[in-house]
């Protein structure tokens, strides 16, 4: 129970199927918090939220430290990975080292049989793969299968979504008027949790990590110097603002080279590319010995679906029927069949 509506309508679902619910919320970071009621997931605020919510539900309810997890996994590797030139998915790694890692090792200890979240996705058990599978939920407009793709068989197994069987997130607030909980029209939480509203990830980075925002070469895809930059963490693949030339036609960033600070810059041609190379992948509804598989990919979260064939061998790879924009390293590319998800990794 994190504090938002989404949690707090899940114990109501699972009330109504006759389960007995224990809620249980995250306390993981709150440094950076400057609204204490509405600064999302993480903020004593947001603690309340949930502690009074399970009053009214009248069922008990635990506040747990994971602090410690939280920095060692999603903050540092947060960190990490913009210094080599990525740009991260917190929300992912929370996921798979958090929320489905500690959370689900805390649930077996509090003796419950199964762990539910506010997510918007749906688990089917197929028979004849005797597999798991991972869907889209059934509100297509709020899905969040992508960010879930890293979730395990084994973990799919002590996992339940309720949220993804409603229609959309419509449906989950008027559950929760309906049952008269005072978060019921509490806005949604937009930003990376554990950054402030002001100066967002880069005044989080330069806190952090203050050497990765020296001046270094802008250089252009030959390796020729066409200007500076102002550190390469301010810069993410399909960027075009911050790149302070004057050019007569745009430019956008299309590279990275932290190890020599420098940004390469481009044509809008240049962010082209068919063939995505994945690392640290899950296999999920399917193996990897059925690859290739004719899938439907993504490569951001808010991106649509796009035809393409997903290949194992050599290596993991996605090749798109038509080039894609901005195929950024760091970032996730999810694969589905129909409404399953078939496999993700992180791009390389």
């Amino acid at each position: 129970m994190s504090g938002g509506v989404d949690s707090s309508v899940v114990p109501i679902l699972l009330k109504n199927r006759g389960f007995n619910v224990i809620g249980v919320t995250m306390q993981i970071w709150q440094e950076s918090q400057t609204d204490p009621r509405h600064a999302g997931c993480c903020s004593l605020g947001a603690v309340e939220d949930a502690r009074r919510v399970a009053r009214m539900l009248d069922m008990p309810h635990y506040v747990i430290n994971f602090k410690d997890q939280f920095k060692s996994t999603v903050i540092d590797e947060f960190i990490d990975e913009y210094s080599k030139g990525r740009t991260p998915n917190p929300c992912v790694t929370c996921n798979r080292k958090v929320k489905f890692d500690a959370l689900l090792n805390t649930m077996q200890e509090l003796g419950c049989d199964k762990l539910a979240t506010g997510h918007y996705a749906r688990i089917r058990y197929d028979k004849n793969r005797n597999r798991y599978r991972l869907m889209r939920s059934k509100g297509g407009n709020k899905d969040q299968s992508y960010v879930l793709y890293a979730t395990t068989q084994e973990q799919l197994s002590k996992v339940m979504f309720p949220l993804g069987e409603l229609g959309d997130k419509a449906e989950c607030r008027r559950i929760a008027r309906e049952a008269g909980l005072p978060v019921a029209n509490k806005p949604d939480s937009q930003e990376i949790c554990f950054v402030s509203d002001a100066g967002g990830y880069r005044e989080f980075m330069r806190k952090n990590k203050p050497e990765i925002f020296a001046e270094g070469d802008l250089v252009d895809t030959s390796g020729k110097k066409v200007g500076t930059h102002s550190g390469t963490a301010d810069f993410t693949v399909g960027q075009r603002r911050g790149i302070k030339l004057s050019q007569e036609r745009p430019l956008y960033v299309i590279g990275l080279i932290p190890d020599e600070n420098k940004v390469i810059v481009g044509d809008h041609d240049e962010l082209l590319q068919s063939e995505v190379y994945l690392e640290d992948v899950t296999w999920s509804a399917y193996s990897s010995h059925e690859a290739p598989i004719k899938v439907m990919a993504k490569i951001r979260y808010n991106m649509d679906a796009r035809p393409a064939t997903l290949y194992a061998y050599p290596e993991p790879v996605i090749v798109f029927d038509e080039p894609v924009r901005a195929v950024t390293p760091g970032q996730i590319a999810v694969a589905y069949s129909g409404e399953t998800v078939v496999a993700g990794g992180r791009i390389k």
